[in-house]
């Protein structure tokens, strides 16, 4: 099951709850967005992109999460590129995004054409299989994945030690926290949908927040500066589940300038 998919089902799930239970609910998405683009601007900076002259693309731009994605994306951006298969959507959100910021945005359904020539790319499509191969990247790229099940193939850590693959959605929670669970994370860390109802519950906003497929750039704004307010914050970068360290993005930074000198 894509995470399309799988979004949809669990948002009408939790439409159902809320419905008829009376009880508040929330999918935690507006807050996995703001975590995954934090992460991805924090990964682009440390191998020394500027968000202001490189090539960006959304792959997946039309679904829930990845017209939000593009939607706040186009604010920090001069460069952007929208994938996806319905080229109708594709017009109508890149008309959206010319409106609302001034930026044109190029609009494709060729994935491939499109990774080419990104130097950071959001990847979110409801894909069952992996669309991002080793081939498929310029040195020095940048990948946050935030589908599931993965977009990006391990092939592409394991025989790409110039490109940098992130996921973007693991926190830590402030505090003494003991979840009495192991999510396979170290301690005080949460994936960043839980997070979000941990916050919502600290600021005393017992209500149903990101339900079914209406994911709005305010709810991620908003939910991201609660976040802080509490002390919530990135727990590192981390690929394929595995920490990944300053000294690690150095390292590929230098055999970019390796391979392309």
């Amino acid at each position: 099951m894509g995470l399309g998919a799988f979004t949809k089902i669990v948002g009408d799930a939790g439409i159902t709850v809320a419905k008829n239970l009376n009880i508040p609910v929330t999918t935690g998405n507006s807050y996995t967005v703001a975590t995954a683009l934090e992460s991805a601007k924090r990964a682009a900076s440390l191998m020394g992109h500027n968000l202001k002259t490189i090539q960006v693309a959304v792959i997946g731009a039309t679904g829930s999460i990845g017209s939000v994605c593009a939607l706040s994306l186009s604010r920090d951006v001069k460069n952007l590129i929208l994938v996806g298969r319905n080229e109708t959507k594709l017009n109508l959100l890149a008309d959206r995004i010319m409106y609302e910021t001034g930026l044109a945005a190029e609009v494709t359904s060729n994935v491939k054409k499109a990774l080419r020539k990104s130097d950071l790319v959001i990847t979110v499509t409801s894909a069952l299989d992996t669309i991002i191969e080793p081939e498929d990247l310029k040195p020095g790229a940048v990948v946050c994945d935030v589908a599931r099940p993965r977009d990006v193939s391990k092939r592409v850590v394991e025989e790409r030690n110039d490109v940098l693959v992130i996921e973007g959605s693991i926190v830590e929670v402030p505090g003494d926290v003991k979840f009495n669970f192991n999510f396979g994370f170290p301690p005080k860390t949460a994936y960043a949908c839980m997070a979000e109802t941990m916050i919502l519950a600290l600021e005393g906003r017992l209500e149903s927040y990101t339900l079914g497929r209406e994911l709005t750039l305010r709810q991620v704004d908003e939910i991201h500066k609660l976040g802080q307010k509490h002390g919530f914050k990135l727990a590192g970068l981390r690929s394929f589940e595995k920490p990944i360290s300053e000294e690690e993005i150095n390292l590929i930074k230098q055999r970019v300038i390796i391979k392309v000198s």
